[in-house]
């Protein structure tokens, strides 16, 4: 029987040993969630909401376990971990006061007696999830989709698959149907045949766009609906009027949140000239004193990688930036010792040719690009083949306002780092994905959109 083995990355010590399901098992929990959704669906979403109290409570009363395992799999700060765990309960309050409001019938007029449109759920949505936020990629899925009236059935990355077993059992323990969210470990032609069941009415995914762009084209021949949410080069704009002891701390937390591996993380700084020099500066101070090591210290800011290849990669990408002319200011190297360490980096001199400019860094790797005008900024931005989100700094809020409408992305903030919340939609364009995740757009991507019409017998 073929096994997953997990790994802690800060330490390179075994963690656990799972066996991978076997076709015939996964196909026969597939049919047990079918079962469970066509009972499900025939809840109002009052009666549906019921459970996702209950489930933001076992979240909050479970926190601490749920973020030691987290961490000790994919080697983020636990503080991090029990941050995630909380925006995971917040997400359920959020969707149980708006769900209704949300997938409310909408009146429409037409030449009838009555027209609207009623939002009605699919069936069983297949959610392929990444490893680097465990709990709040599959949360984000799984609370409107299921609200919605939908099933779940989740592949977790292989290397966080006590964490998919956790999360599995967090329903249960909120008391949802048996059957509703279930996890399944399995190997790819076992997914595969899971997307093409009839079952299976959706695919979620979050991962690289090369991931993304596999998981759409077996989607396509299959007519299920995706959606993706894939990698990003997200551009931190800073324009020169900025306050730069304000913009070098939040500097920080957008590019080296999550160790630096997360999609929405600032990871091309976009600068203007004038202050270029005094912000990075500022900006490699701070990452100077970043503490990196133990997940479990609660003075740590920076944990581990999440395995050997990815300190190599980004290792190779700042090597790249070197031998092409680039200045480090801070970092640039690997941390010896146990674990899959890497110092914040902080990198100049940088030009399009290097791969951390025009390829993605998923890593605590920061590139400054100096500009001498707000459209060459706006140019460099949207260079990138990314669209998910960005951030644009500035005191002179119409200003910025206008250079962020001109930023190609799914998201855009004036003076706030990149971020998700359950009230607000998420989601990229180019080739950071396709659809919505989360507020009322997201709640109707796996929702038939019904249109319902009625006239007089005459």
């Amino acid at each position: 029987m073929m096994k997953v083995q997990t790994i802690n990355p800060a330490t390179e010590e075994n963690l656990n040993e799972y066996e991978v399901m076997s076709q015939e098992k996964v196909l026969a929990i597939l049919d047990d969630i079918n079962d469970a959704y066509n009972s499900w669906k025939k809840l109002s979403i009052k009666e549906r909401a019921g459970y996702f109290t209950k489930l933001a409570e076992v979240l909050r009363n479970n926190k601490e376990k749920y973020a030691e395992l987290m961490s000790k799999e994919m080697g983020k700060p636990v503080k991090d971990a029990l941050g995630e765990v909380e925006k995971c309960a917040l997400c359920c309050d959020v969707f149980v006061e708006k769900g209704e409001e949300w997938l409310a019938d909408e009146i429409l007029e037409a030449d009838g007696k009555e027209h609207k449109v009623i939002y009605q759920p699919l069936g069983v949505i297949l959610a392929v999830m990444p490893w680097n936020f465990p709990f709040w990629q599959v949360f984000r899925f799984a609370i409107p989709t299921l609200l919605a009236g939908n099933g779940g059935i989740l592949k977790h990355a292989s290397n966080v698959t006590g964490s998919a077993l956790l999360i599995e059992e967090s329903f249960r323990e909120a008391g949802f149907p048996k059957n509703i969210f279930r996890t399944i470990i399995a190997d790819h032609d076992t997914t595969a045949k899971v997307m093409e069941s009839e079952h299976v009415k959706g695919v979620s995914l979050t991962g690289s766009t090369n991931a993304g762009k596999r998981i759409a084209e077996a989607a396509g021949r299959n007519l299920k609906k995706v959606v993706l949410e894939l990698g990003g080069s997200d551009a931190f704009i800073i324009l020169e009027d900025a306050d730069l002891e304000i913009v070098a701390k939040n500097a920080i937390l957008g590019r080296f949140q999550n160790n630096g591996q997360s999609c929405i993380a600032a990871k091309r700084f976009i600068v203007r000239k004038e202050i270029a020099e005094e912000f990075a500066n500022k900006f490699a101070d701070l990452a100077k004193k970043m503490i990196v090591g133990d997940p479990f210290d609660e003075n740590t800011k920076l944990g581990s990688l999440v395995n050997e290849q990815a300190l190599n990669d980004i290792d190779g990408q700042v090597k790249d930036a070197v031998s092409k002319g680039a200045k480090v200011l801070a970092g640039g190297k690997k941390i010896s010792g146990k674990g899959y360490f890497y110092e914040p980096t902080v990198i100049t001199n940088t030009h399009k040719d290097m791969e951390i400019v025009h390829e993605e860094t998923f890593g605590p790797v920061a590139a400054i690009i100096e500009v001498e005008t707000d459209e060459e900024a706006i140019q460099i931005a949207n260079s990138s083949e990314f669209g998910l989100g960005g951030s644009v700094w500035t005191k002179d809020l119409e200003r910025g306002k206008e250079i962020a409408k001109q930023v190609e992305t799914g998201c855009i903030f004036v003076n706030s780092i990149t971020k998700s919340d359950p009230r607000l939609p998420f989601g990229g364009i180019k080739e950071s994905g396709i659809g919505r995740e989360l507020s009322q757009y997201g709640i109707k991507e796996f929702v038939n959109v019904k249109g319902f019409n009625v006239y007089e017998h005459k």
